[in-house]
């Protein structure tokens, strides 16, 4: 466009075509805000998906001598007489669920054997089983903080006339 035809092109074509300049650049400096904007919010979620940590089971009298699997919490509930512990079922290897055989835990996965202590026997688990607090809930049900773990040996003693 020459410098002639600039001066016969009416203000208005001016105006509108730098309108439109800008608006094409702010859509594009938006665009890129709203990628940002949602990449910094994946960070930052506002649903946690864990299970909860501490959680019930049956009431101490429902459980029989010995010991009994919970599939849905994945630990093995221990009654010996009045006294109780709780051990996880999650091998350490790699989280596969052990079964109580012949008097030892065994995992079907790999092969790691635990003595009903939780300690390793043999295989490619790299520590023994874990043990989870163990306490009596108000309402009398065993209740089981799987985030604090203790010292194989612990016993858990509900009063007596819970157990």
């Amino acid at each position: 466009m020459s410098a002639a035809d600039k001066k016969n092109v009416p203000p208005t074509d001016t105006e509108r075509r730098r309108v439109l300049r800008l608006l094409g650049k702010g859509s594009v400096v938006a665009a890129f805000a709203a990628q940002i904007g949602a990449a910094a919010r994946a960070f930052f979620p506002n649903v946690l998906y864990e299970p909860p940590t501490k959680f019930k089971l049956k009431r101490p009298e429902e459980y029989p001598p010995g010991f009994t699997f919970d599939a849905a919490h994945r630990l093995f509930v221990v009654r010996e007489e009045d006294a109780f512990h709780v051990i996880s079922a999650v091998c350490t290897h790699l989280g596969c669920t052990v079964q109580w055989r012949e008097n030892e835990f065994d995992c079907p996965c790999h092969g790691s054997r635990f003595r009903p202590n939780g300690s390793v026997i043999s295989g490619p688990a790299p520590r023994p089983l874990s043990w989870f607090d163990t306490r009596l809930s108000p309402d009398g049900f065993l209740e089981v903080d799987s985030a604090v773990d203790v010292a194989p040996g612990f016993r858990f003693v509900p009063p007596k006339g819970q157990a």
